[in-house]
């Protein structure tokens, strides 16, 4: 799946919180007049940063998905009886249930 340059920027403004709460853990600190070395900060910054880049990462795949409601949106998915089709039944598609009726 290709990225956008869209997908990069949602998933900036998402680390924003992050860098929200970096600056707040450092002002609180500089408060009460504990001092933290500035190499510390930084790679505790990237370290920080580089695992939620990753987590929200995964997330760009997400925004590219079909959205699907109703039960308009899951004809011609597949699923798993759970309660034979005589002609109704129900059925689990993508983990919800679903009350079906068999065509044939």
């Amino acid at each position: 799946m290709k990225r956008t340059i869209k997908d990069w920027l949602i998933v900036l403004v998402l680390l924003l919180d992050e860098a929200a709460a970096l600056v707040l853990v450092l002002l609180v600190l500089s408060f009460f007049n504990i001092r933290i070395p500035l190499w510390v900060t930084v790679v505790i910054a990237l370290l920080l940063g580089g695992f939620a880049f990753m987590t929200h990462k995964v997330i760009i795949p997400s925004f590219h998905k079909k959205r699907v409601t109703g039960s308009e949106g899951m004809i011609g998915c597949e699923g798993t009886v759970i309660k034979p089709l005589t002609p109704f039944g129900v059925i689990r598609i993508e983990g919800e249930y679903w009350k079906a009726k068999s065509v044939d």
